[in-house]
């Protein structure tokens, strides 16, 4: 068993709190069909970084922020394949308030839908691809999310999914449990520890200035 203590939980959504992977492919997939972009080119770096930055990549000719509104708004209507990650209920609800939040890589209207339908709870601090000037890799979404909860980001830990994620939060200086829901563990070596399920995790507070994260493996 490895403990983390720490101040605040930082997540990603999709693919630790939401299980979304089918519908983003098969929305991804669509839209490059749609445009005659490679759909293989797209898929390999789609996950994980903002949708904006995807299009700038493989079709700079596009307006990207028009092409993500479209997306978005299909991706948030095709809940085909989508389900709320095992644990993920309970897990964040274990968590007192103010002290947990959502850092996405989504826009704020994916992801609330995203977690509304899903029944997640919905945190105080959503911290969307709106929200940010520089997405994942960069350290500046969970930096923003250590901010607005108040928290040193060397005392955050985050639980990440994806490879860019994982460097976004130790850029910042903070502590990174990764979840091989989406990529295997060799994909996650420079997170802190990895996991396979969210129910390995156990949080407890007892109204402490610090959160006891049980991690077991």
């Amino acid at each position: 068993m490895i403990i983390f203590r720490c101040a605040a939980v930082l997540f990603d959504l999709d693919g630790v709190l939401v299980d979304s992977t089918r519908s983003v492919e098969r929305q991804w997939r669509a839209w490059a069909r749609e445009r005659g972009i490679d759909e293989e080119k797209v898929i390999a770096i789609g996950h994980g970084i903002r949708a904006v930055e995807v299009i700038r990549i493989v079709a700079p000719h596009l307006d990207a922020e028009a092409e993500v509104r479209k997306l978005e708004s299909r991706e948030a209507d095709d809940r085909d394949g989508v389900a709320v990650m095992p644990g993920a209920v309970d897990l964040v609800r274990s968590i007192p308030e103010g002290r947990w939040c959502i850092v996405t890589s989504g826009g704020r209207h994916l992801a609330s839908a995203r977690l509304r339908s899903f029944g997640v709870p919905v945190p105080r601090i959503l911290v969307t691809a709106d929200d940010v000037t520089n997405g994942k890799p960069h350290p500046e979404p969970y930096l923003k999310g250590a901010k607005l909860l108040g928290a040193d980001p060397a005392d955050c830990l985050v639980i990440e999914d994806a490879p860019s994620g994982i460097e976004s939060a130790r850029a910042g200086g903070m502590k990174v449990l990764g979840i091989t829901s989406t990529y295997g563990a060799e994909a996650l070596k420079h997170a802190n520890a990895v996991i396979g399920k969210l129910g390995q995790i156990q949080v407890t507070s007892n109204g402490a200035a610090k959160l006891s994260v049980e991690v077991r493996q």
